[in-house]
Parts: C-alpha cells; sequence; structure tokens
C-alpha cells in the first residue's frame, strides 16, 4: 500500500547518481559517459546487480571515479545507469515517477515486467541519449533481469551484461552461472564479472557498487576495490 512517509526518495530530486547531469550537448567527445560493465544475475533467492564506478569523457579521459551506477527506482527494484550521465539520471528520475504514480492510482506496487516494459516504451520514445539500462527486480512471480536497449528493446533473461565490458563479464559469467546458486553466490560472480572486465576496459573500474534485491527490498553497497566488496 502506498505510504507518502515510506516511499522512494522524490522522482524529481536532483541527487540521482553521483554526477550532475549536463545535456547541453551529445557530441561523443565532451558527453560524460559511464562507459561501464553492468551485470545482473538472477536467482531463486533473489537478484545481484553490479556495476564499476568509473566514468570518462569521449573514452580516453577519467571524469570521474567515484560514480554510483545503481538505483532504487522501485521497492523491489533497481536501474543501473549506462551511456551518457544525463540521460542516464533522467531516464532514471522518469521511472522512479511512474514507480510512485502506479502505486497512488492503483494502491499497489508494479511488477517488474511491468516496469520493464514501461522502460523500453521510454527508451523507443523519450529523449534519452545513448542509454543500455539493467532492471533487476523481485515480485510475486519470482526474481527477474532484464535488459533494456537504446531503441526500447526488452529482453529478459536469467542473466545479462551491458556496457563497454561486455563481452569480458559475459564470459566470466557464462561458465559458472547456475540457476540454482545463492544469492551469495551469485554476489561473488558479479564480481568477479566486473572485476575481470576493468583489467581489460578503459571505460570500467574504480571498484564496485553492488545491489542485493529480494522480497525485503534493495540494499546497496559501495567499494573501493574488488577485495572488499568480496
Amino acid at each position: 500500500m502506498y505510504d507518502p512517509d515510506d516511499r522512494l526518495t522524490d522522482a524529481y530530486e536532483p541527487e540521482v547518481g553521483s554526477i550532475p547531469a549536463d545535456e547541453g550537448t551529445e557530441d561523443d567527445e565532451t558527453v560524460v559517459k559511464t562507459g561501464t560493465t553492468t551485470v545482473g544475475i538472477s536467482t531463486e533467492d533473489g537478484v545481484v546487480v553490479a556495476t564499476d564506478r568509473r566514468a570518462s569523457l569521449g573514452g580516453r579521459f577519467v571524469s570521474n571515479k567515484h560514480v554510483t551506477k545503481v538505483e532504487q527506482i522501485h521497492p523491489n527494484a533497481a536501474m543501473t545507469l549506462v551511456g551518457s550521465v544525463g540521460g542516464a539520471q533522467s531516464f532514471i528520475r522518469s521511472m522512479r515517477a511512474e514507480a510512485n504514480l502506479y502505486e497512488v492510482r492503483r494502491d499497489e506496487t508494479i511488477s517488474i515486467h511491468g516496469l520493464a516494459t514501461l522502460a523500453g516504451n521510454f527508451a523507443r520514445g523519450g529523449p534519452y541519449f545513448a542509454i543500455n539500462p539493467i532492471i533487476g527486480g523481485v515480485d510475486d512471480e519470482g526474481s527477474h533481469v532484464y535488459s533494456i536497449d537504446p531503441a526500447g528493446g526488452v529482453l529478459q533473461d536469467d542473466y545479462t551484461v551491458t556496457g563497454s565490458g561486455t563481452m569480458v563479464a559475459t564470459g566470466t559469467i557464462e561458465g559458472e552461472y547456475d540457476p540454482e546458486m545463492s544469492i551469495e553466490d551469485a554476489r561473488a560472480l558479479a564480481i568477479r564479472a566486473v572485476n575481470a572486465a576493468a583489467e581489460r576496459d578503459t571505460g570500467s573500474g574504480n571498484g564496485i557498487v553492488i545491489a542485493e534485491i529480494t522480497t525485503d527490498g534493495v540494499s546497496i553497497d559501495k567499494f573501493d576495490d574488488y577485495a572488499s566488496a568480496a
């Protein structure tokens, strides 16, 4: 039930992520991008979403080393920031607003499938520049991981990876994923995947942010190194 004293952060507040949005230009060389490696892994116990913490300019200069690329958008769901920081921040604010509005109108939380469909509609028809987020969440039907492509495509899978470190991180997960693994094992696998990508992808690095999502809610932790996260 909707509780105005216990809802998500106001959808229109400016503190989304840790870099101020700046959408004055869409030139690849000047737009602040997350570059990034983002991972979502589904288990029977819940979902783990993990990302690195680096932002860059033009893919060659590290503009920030402490970006929070996972944000809660729903009582039991989180979304990653991928692509231009300004576009991703705006996208998350819109998703939070719609999730809160759905709850107010219907006196129930939106399903994760509904949330992913909404994200796809926004990506396809909205002014969001170069985004490719992951949505991870838990509802009455179980645990879910979706990737949203820049054209609005919505794909569900047991695990997914987006961002510039996709190939390395996917290879790490591919040989180790088990649909019956615990959420603790999924967390460890997500850490290894992001760490492996950071070793080879110049757009990824500077630590890790991990979200664990269960029926109890969303817990997000930040670490400056991968050993501390394990």
